[in-house]
């Protein structure tokens, strides 16, 4: 990075304090104001980190080169187009929009004004996601876990756009072929919205996928395990560990009291460079808008996730369940 970069964040809440952090760690970016509707949480927030705070975040924009917006998602729109139209490079927390078209027109008004702007799926620069998309060559079967306890704080998004998102995106780019199939099903039992869900899907490719979304688990399970023809590739996202078994055989052996089995295989550990994810992401940005950088993810792609999350939604509606009370 050849010059300062000054950096803003718009929306202090809950993620909003993790962008803070960690504009705070990047060499050659000064963060310049945050900017809340909360006016006692956006103070703290910049006396904290020894910034100001602008309760009009259009007083942000004359101070900035990239901003980071992560206000609710029904206010992603109305905020970006302005800082857009203002030349500023952006990253958007997901989902970027409530619907694809409005997602169209941000990306439009970024190509027009010749910004970055980039939607805030963090999981892609998970180191261990990076070293997958190494070893994923075809994938026959996708199988993923996002499970969770609930978090009141998350009032406006249900589980899809909220958690399952991330996991549609980057399958989406591993599997990268058009869904050809899309079973949902779901029930609300901690919210109004839905809170547990289960995908499956077929690509065109043959691949399969199912991949399940809860917020009302009273464990943090963040796991995705993808079978090809001679591994079988199993990723924590917590633990940052990415495990292929190789060479399995199983035998059983029948006594007169019982049926034993036994199962081997050959297990690797790939090493992953572990760092801060939100920290790559933002640098990412700032890369791309300042230094003329490829982004690792096309416009096509950014959108595609927010596609099928708004379909799964659209056909979660008329079956999702509530449970009784």
């Amino acid at each position: 990075m050849n010059q300062t970069v000054n950096a803003g964040v718009i929306g202090v809440g809950h993620m909003g304090q993790y962008h803070v952090a960690a504009y705070e760690e990047i060499p050659g970016v000064t963060l310049v104001g945050v900017s809340d509707s909360d006016k006692e949480r956006g103070e703290a927030v910049a006396a904290k980190y020894r910034t100001r705070y602008y309760p009009d975040f259009r007083e942000l924009l004359e101070k900035v080169d990239v901003l980071s917006i992560a206000v609710p998602t029904k206010k992603h729109y109305e905020i970006a187009l302005t800082c857009l139209e203002a030349g500023k490079h952006c990253l958007v927390e997901k989902p970027v929009c409530d619907t694809v078209e409005k997602a169209e027109k941000l990306f439009e008004m970024a190509a027009r004004k010749k910004v970055a702007l980039h939607v805030g799926h963090v999981e892609r620069f998970n180191g261990a996601v990076q070293e997958l998309r190494k070893v994923v060559r075809d994938p026959i079967l996708i199988e993923s876990r996002r499970l969770g306890p609930f978090e009141p704080r998350v009032k406006e998004d249900g589980v899809v756009l909220d958690l399952m998102i991330h996991d549609i995106d980057i399958i989406m780019n591993i599997v990268n072929s058009p869904v050809a199939t899309l079973n949902v099903i779901g029930s609300s039992v901690m919210s109004e919205k839905e809170d547990v869900v289960n995908v499956q899907m077929q690509f065109e490719s043959g691949c399969m996928a199912s991949i399940i979304a809860s917020r009302a688990t009273q464990e943090k399970i963040r796991t995705l395990a993808i079978t090809q023809r001679s591994e079988y590739v199993v990723l924590d996202y917590t633990s940052q560990d990415i495990l292929v078994h190789r060479r399995a055989s199983s035998q059983h052996e029948l006594t007169h009291h019982e049926l034993k089995y036994r199962q081997e295989s050959m297990i690797e550990r790939i090493f992953v460079h572990r760092d801060n994810p939100l920290k790559l992401e933002l640098k990412h940005l700032i890369g791309c808008g300042t230094n003329g950088d490829q982004r690792i993810i096309s416009v096509e792609n950014e959108l595609q996730s927010l596609k099928v999350a708004l379909q799964v939604l659209g056909k979660l509606k008329p079956v999702i369940l509530k449970r009784p009370q």
